[in-house]
């Protein structure tokens, strides 16, 4: 049976979370998160917008969220779901299966 390593698996987290704009800067709004790095749009309508997170922590995804909110244009921004996958390292042929 193979050892398992001691090192900490690397984490990869994804957030959803909707974003609710003044419905007469929604484009506005829409464009500024499409410049935004680690974040897709999933969907719109009427203001409300739905969008994905991607990051290696739960405090990177906070932040991102954070910098969402601060967006002229935003009324409010909040995170909906989280997932986390976490990568391992089995023995030492260095193979990594996700959990």
């Amino acid at each position: 049976m193979p050892e398992i390593s001691s090192e900490k698996p690397a984490e990869y987290h994804v957030s959803s979370a909707v974003v609710v704009a003044v419905p007469l800067m929604q484009e506005q709004v829409l464009a500024a998160l499409s410049r935004m790095k680690n974040v897709e749009v999933y969907g719109h309508q009427g203001g409300k917008i739905v969008v994905v997170i991607e990051g290696t922590s739960t405090g990177v995804l906070g932040e991102c969220l954070s910098r969402i909110s601060t967006l002229e244009g935003v009324v409010a921004a909040n995170m909906v779901f989280e997932h986390v996958e976490k990568e391992e390292t089995i023995g030492n042929d260095r193979r990594t299966d996700a959990a």
